[in-house]
């Protein structure tokens, strides 16, 4: 399996972005896809998930309401559209997949998930 992620840049306060991350080499047919954030000096850190199956979704407190994750099934891919976006959410973000239905509790552990994808910077700055 390989993760493509695409579609980070500069921000400015209030603005907004949108993630891409194309998956490929799927043999499975119940997944999880995730996006995490690590700034620098800070741990990796969950964003959001969606169950690629069910479309359920699932964010951190920090970005819910501004953050939104959804799938297009026919091209194997994962969106996260970032809007009102704050200093605070700058970071390399990362999307990641596990081979199962993660159960909630598993949602934000880092571990829960076999691949990751190369990252993709995002600065918001005025």
């Amino acid at each position: 399996v390989q993760l493509q992620a695409s579609g980070g840049g500069l921000a400015q306060p209030g603005g907004s972005l949108r993630l891409s991350c194309v998956a490929s080499g799927i043999t499975f047919s119940s997944y999880t896809m995730a996006w995490f954030r690590q700034a620098s000096g800070n741990e990796r850190e969950f964003v959001a998930a969606i169950r690629w199956n069910t479309g359920s979704t699932h964010y951190s407190d920090s970005v819910k309401g501004r953050f939104t994750i959804s799938r297009e099934k026919s091209k194997n891919t994962a969106y996260l559209q970032m809007n009102s976006l704050r200093p605070e959410d700058t970071g390399v973000y990362y999307c990641t997949l596990s081979e199962s239905h993660l159960i909630a509790s598993r949602l934000q552990i880092p571990r829960s998930y076999t691949y990751w994808g190369q990252g993709t910077q995002v600065t918001v700055s005025s």
